[in-house]
């Protein structure tokens, strides 16, 4: 996949702070990302300590963030007049499949059948 961008869902930046996964397949990718969704996840969470909001906000600074446009908003609402799926999420599969990149996440389950090209990295 080198050359490639991906988008990276919330779990993945959670495992790479917690160093539950390693970095290491980060390296295949030219571009990396992360939806503004993912943004607003992670940064939402109410840290009790100030070093681990500062880590996660400096591991956050590592990826451009895509935001909400038209094109990634119409393809939320085709997906979701296709399949069950949380608003959050539909988004984030939106925005990997209006640029066509691949979204690495651990929960595959969330965003089968919506067109989104899916890696777990574990």
């Amino acid at each position: 996949m080198n050359g490639e961008g991906a988008i990276i869902d919330s779990n993945i930046i959670i495992y790479l702070s917690k160093q539950e996964l390693s970095p290491d397949f980060l390296e295949n990718y030219e571009e990396l990302f992360i939806s503004v969704i993912t943004y607003m996840e992670i940064l939402g969470y109410d840290f009790e300590d100030p070093i681990e909001e500062e880590y996660i906000r400096k591991l956050l600074n590592l990826f451009s963030i895509f935001y909400i446009d038209t094109a990634v908003a119409e393809t939320v609402i085709r997906i979701r007049r296709q399949k069950k799926i949380k608003l959050p999420d539909a988004i984030i599969a939106a925005t990997a499949i209006t640029h066509d990149f691949c979204l690495i996440t651990r929960n595959e389950k969330d965003f089968r059948n919506t067109g989104v090209k899916l890696l777990d990295p574990f």
